[in-house]
């Protein structure tokens, strides 16, 4: 049985449809990666993971139960957590405020704020700072601990790549490699194809709200890959 798995989903923004009967899962200790260009409902799939879009509740099984539209509350409290697009760090907490703020969820397991800080150690260095004073990646990396501090079953990362320089991009996805061997599974939203083939078991490549190829990456091709990405080829 899969972890979670999407069947026919169909999410609306008002009168305009994002998403159309997308068919996606991810296993126990997978990692997926889920990429396209701006648009393509990337972040629309997320969103509808988490509760934050209504759904219908068949469309989204957590563990086989049906959760789509489920409040993002209880969500979390089942083991999903987001590391949103753009951070939404808290600008008025310290970084140990805005980790701490995670542990909402109150579900035990291996992630503690000194497990936290071990995988990022720049963030207890700078703990009590505002967390508008960190760089562009430091804040990334707050906003990954913060989601590791629900003790997240399968986390949820969107564009962690976006805005950053290559080399701290490539710090982020070791840390996340650990992340994995830690037991979550992971879903990766990327508009880097490069960095999503190297971490992923498995791809989903959205093109206007479709998913216009599946695999794994090294059975699919980078020249497949590329022509669904951008929505040429066959």
């Amino acid at each position: 049985m899969a972890l979670l798995r999407a069947e026919r989903l169909c999410a609306f923004y008002g009168d305009f449809q994002a998403l159309f009967d997308l068919d996606l899962e991810v296993a126990e200790g997978e990692t997926v990666a889920v990429i396209g260009a701006n648009g393509a409902g990337k972040s629309t799939f997320l969103h509808a993971v988490v509760g934050l879009s209504r759904v219908p509740r068949q469309a989204i099984r957590l563990d086989g139960e049906p959760v789509g539209g489920v409040a993002p509350a209880e969500i979390a409290r089942r083991g999903v957590a987001l590391v949103p697009e753009g951070r939404r760090l808290f600008p008025s907490l310290s970084v140990e405020e805005n980790l701490l703020m995670g542990r909402f969820a109150r579900r035990s397991g291996p992630w503690t704020l000194e497990r936290v800080y071990q995988l990022f150690p720049v963030l207890q260095e700078r703990r009590r700072s505002p967390a508008t004073a960190l760089s562009g990646g430091q804040q990334q990396m707050a906003a990954i601990g913060r989601a590791l501090m629900a003790n997240p079953r399968l986390l949820l990362c969107d564009e962690l790549s976006l805005g950053l320089a290559p080399t701290v991009i490539r710090e982020i996805y070791l840390q996340l490699a650990e992340v994995s061997r830690a037991g979550a599974s992971l879903v990766i939203v990327e508009q880097d194809i490069g960095q999503a083939l190297r971490v992923a078991d498995r791809i989903y490549c959205f093109q206007e709200g479709r998913i216009t190829l599946a695999g794994r990456p090294g059975e699919l091709g980078r020249d497949r890959i590329s022509a669904a990405y951008f929505g040429v080829g066959g």
